[in-house]
């Protein structure tokens, strides 16, 4: 499998990192850290350094619970720093974790590569047509709400088959709009309870049959930190035994925010095939 990112061919034979940049002051782990734009470009850098092929920057919080932001909030956010990153780092691959097509429209033409949309063009009918406007690769994700309701109570008859059939119906439309590349993303804690999300991991492979490219994010996520009884920041170890899981079970890329210790997830597991 390949995706095509602003011309380069990316392979994912090999499972690729993503890392994320969040340049929010609430989000659910390093809320605040890099909201400025010099402490921006250096976790970049660190992170290109470690090994991220891919580099996922979000300007609004999706954590459970999360109250929605303005999007002249998100462009203030987001663009000033994108722009300097794109010129620092003009051969990195910028994905941009936005539901917001006018968002979405901007950063691309400013230079990133990619759309990680939460919401699968619930929250916007009309991202799905600007990313295939822009013949860029598209993250498909599913999730049951919104952040601000997601967590309250989420129910499934049979978790796995609805997701794919959301995925059946998104895809086709994905694809009527242009997108040639779609990444799929089950969305680990986007309504669902942790046994929801064990139930995924335990049955990842099913995702397969849709024969598109599969992004895992459970980096340090409250399926981890809440089933050990410890807090994020010691959630470390627990996210690694489960990025090797999910390689196990084929996922191409890992969504995380510690970028060298998965890589090496990827590069041990590597060496095992």
């Amino acid at each position: 499998m390949t995706l095509n990112c602003n011309g380069q061919l990316i392979d994912l034979n090999t499972p690729k990192i993503m890392g994320v940049l969040n340049l929010t002051p609430d989000s659910f782990y390093d809320g605040g850290k890099y909201i400025d734009a010099e402490n921006a470009l250096m976790r970049t850098e660190k992170m290109l350094f470690d090994g991220a092929t891919f580099i996922d920057i979000g300007a609004f919080s999706s954590k459970p619970g999360a109250e929605e932001i303005s999007e002249e909030e998100e462009s203030r956010r987001l663009f000033p720093v994108l722009e300097k990153l794109v010129h620092k780092f003009p051969h990195a691959l910028f994905s941009i974790d936005t539901c917001r097509s006018q968002i979405a429209d901007e950063s691309l033409k400013i230079g990133a590569c990619m759309i990680n949309d939460i919401s699968g063009g619930k929250f916007d009918s009309k991202l799905m047509e600007v990313v295939g406007k822009h013949s860029a690769p598209y993250v498909l994700m599913h999730m049951k709400g919104s952040p601000k309701n997601m967590q309250a109570n989420p129910k499934y008859d049979d978790i796995i088959q609805e997701i794919l059939y959301y995925f059946s119906e998104k895809i086709q439309e994905a694809y009527g709009q242009g997108i040639n590349d779609i990444i799929i993303d089950p969305g680990f804690g986007f309504g669902k309870n942790i046994d929801h999300n064990y139930e995924l991991l335990k049955n990842l492979e099913l995702f397969h049959a849709l024969k598109l490219p599969l992004l895992v994010g459970v980096s340090r996520k409250s399926m981890i930190y809440k089933k050990l009884n410890i807090k994020p920041e010691q959630a470390l170890n627990g996210t690694s035994v489960l990025h090797s899981v999910a390689l196990l079970k084929g996922a191409q890329i890992l969504r995380v925010h510690d970028v060298k210790e998965a890589k090496e997830c990827v590069d041990l597991l590597e060496t095992l095939h």
